[in-house]
């Protein structure tokens, strides 16, 4: 059986893609245009990939192909009609990421809470050696016991935030993006009160018809002047330049992201216009790329191709 990997560099350097042998033949390419796919997949029988773009137009001819192993919980780069018409099999990984996203979702936010940047500037600029006092309390911070966090989509990782915003004291509600997700651990309130009432907001939902957009001027205008806003959802839930133009006017105290309308960044995004640098935290798509995150991702990729071809697919979605 031969094996195709399109984008392995999405994976990071630093992981071994070795356990895929154990399934036949493996070819690595670490970045992949458009215009070579057709040409890379034409006698394979498995593709894994990430973000590559898989259509009819570079499909047909790849008689082969049986199976679309997907390294990533999101399909959208993937023609599935196209691949059920042609009976071949996608399948995704679900549930990887979830404790590296949470970790990451915490990082983002203390970093934001507690201005860490400018505290950790102020001693290296070596400002703290002139002190008059031990402690340089410039920027006042709060602690998040007591605090209401906010979650916007109470999946799996939705679920992880929340239980650890538990652990802090923080009292939790949420918004189900979709109607019909249910915890009867929190509270279920609408998007109007979730946005009035909480101190942190927390992006976790995918991008669909109900989260394209969610947040613009309108919703942020309903939030309190000291909230903190993270997004680790989708790019595209956020409205970036209206996210600018609140942060420039004061409406909110910070906003954090790890997902972006467009990725990479582009050079024009209204993000660079935010004057005060301090209240915007962008980290490029790593929330979900912890190494044992990544190394659980090429397990259940070996997983997920040894079960399709013994007809007991796991996370199959086609």
């Amino acid at each position: 059986m031969k094996i195709c990997v399109l984008d392995a560099q999405t994976l990071g350097q630093d992981i071994i893609l070795d356990p895929i042998k154990t399934c036949g033949e493996l070819v690595i390419y670490n970045l992949t245009d458009k215009d070579q796919v057709e040409e890379r997949i034409r006698d394979v029988d498995v593709i894994i990939t990430n973000k590559v773009m898989l259509n009819e137009e570079n499909l047909k001819n790849a008689k082969q192909l049986k199976l679309i192993a997907l390294t990533a919980t999101g399909y959208n780069n993937i023609d599935i009609d196209y691949a059920k018409k042609a009976n071949i099999g996608v399948a995704n990984v679900a549930g990887y990421s979830t404790q590296s996203v949470a970790q990451h979702t915490f990082a983002m936010l203390f970093y934001l809470l507690e201005h860490l940047k400018a505290y950790d500037n102020y001693v290296k600029s070596k400002k703290y050696t002139e002190s008059e006092t031990f402690a340089f309390i410039a920027w006042p911070f709060h602690e998040l016991a007591d605090k209401t966090m906010g979650i916007i989509g109470m999946g799996a990782i939705g679920k992880a935030v929340a239980k650890i915003a538990e652990a802090f004291g923080a009292n939790v509600i949420y918004y189900s993006t979709s109607g019909q997700n249910n915890n009867n651990s929190y509270k279920r309130v609408d998007l109007s009160t979730l946005l009035k009432t909480s101190d942190i907001i927390s992006i976790h939902a995918p991008l669909n018809d109900a989260t394209r957009g969610l947040i613009g001027y309108k919703e942020l205008s309903q939030m309190k002047k000291e909230a903190i806003i993270l997004n680790l959802g989708r790019g595209l839930i956020v409205d970036e330049a209206d996210l600018a133009r609140a942060l420039n006017e004061n409406m909110i105290a910070a906003a954090g992201l790890d997902v972006l309308e467009k990725e990479p960044i582009d050079k024009e995004n209204p993000l660079f216009e935010v004057k005060d640098k301090e209240k915007l935290l962008i980290t490029p798509h790593i929330a979900w790329a912890s190494v044992e995150a990544r190394n659980r991702l090429i397990e259940e990729i070996v997983k997920n191709i040894e079960a399709y071809f013994k007809h007991e697919v796991r996370n199959r979605i086609v």
